[in-house]
């Protein structure tokens, strides 16, 4: 049975409503992963983009919880510095192509507008039908080579939230 955008929305607030993300995460990756294995959810909601056109698109936010599903498409490489989502959190899910994620441990703390310094901690790679959840406060950083889509879920509209200043060490 197809996996449809309203039902995913529908699925991630049924859990968000009943316990806080971090006691939901898992659940909420398996969602994710759920409309990664879904090849007509896939072509709707991640197509080709035309050139200029921003990768990210938010495909729902809800009223609500504030939540947003994102599409991304990159058509080459996409290469990410440390970052962390402000006071939201997200799960990546990887939908095609393969993304290289670093993890990264804050060393010194930023203060009086001095940026946070981050050294790496940990390496992986995210394949297609994988699914992340990166907490409030946890910098990552992402390396694409070639062509990647993939779905984020925010916690909140990253149009609208300050990230932190964050640089490598």
């Amino acid at each position: 049975m197809p996996y449809s955008l309203d039902d995913l929305a529908t699925d991630i607030r049924a859990e968000l409503s009943q316990k806080p993300v971090q006691d939901c995460a898992e659940q909420l990756c398996a969602l994710v992963s759920k409309a990664l294995n879904d090849k007509d959810f896939l072509a709707k909601h991640l197509p080709d983009r035309a050139e200029g056109e921003p990768p990210r698109a938010v495909l729902y936010e809800d009223p609500d919880l504030g939540f947003c599903i994102c599409g991304h498409v990159y058509g080459g490489q996409a290469i990410g510095n440390p970052h962390d989502h402000g006071s939201s959190w997200a799960i990546y899910g990887q939908a095609e192509g393969r993304t290289e994620m670093i993890d990264w441990k804050i060393v010194k703390p930023g203060e009086g507008g001095e940026p946070a310094l981050v050294k790496p901690e940990k390496t992986y790679t995210l394949s297609p039908g994988d699914a992340h959840f990166y907490d409030i406060g946890h910098v990552h950083s992402p390396k694409r080579v070639a062509p990647t889509r993939l779905i984020r879920i925010e916690g909140s509209n990253l149009d609208h939230i300050q990230r932190s200043n964050i640089k490598a060490a």
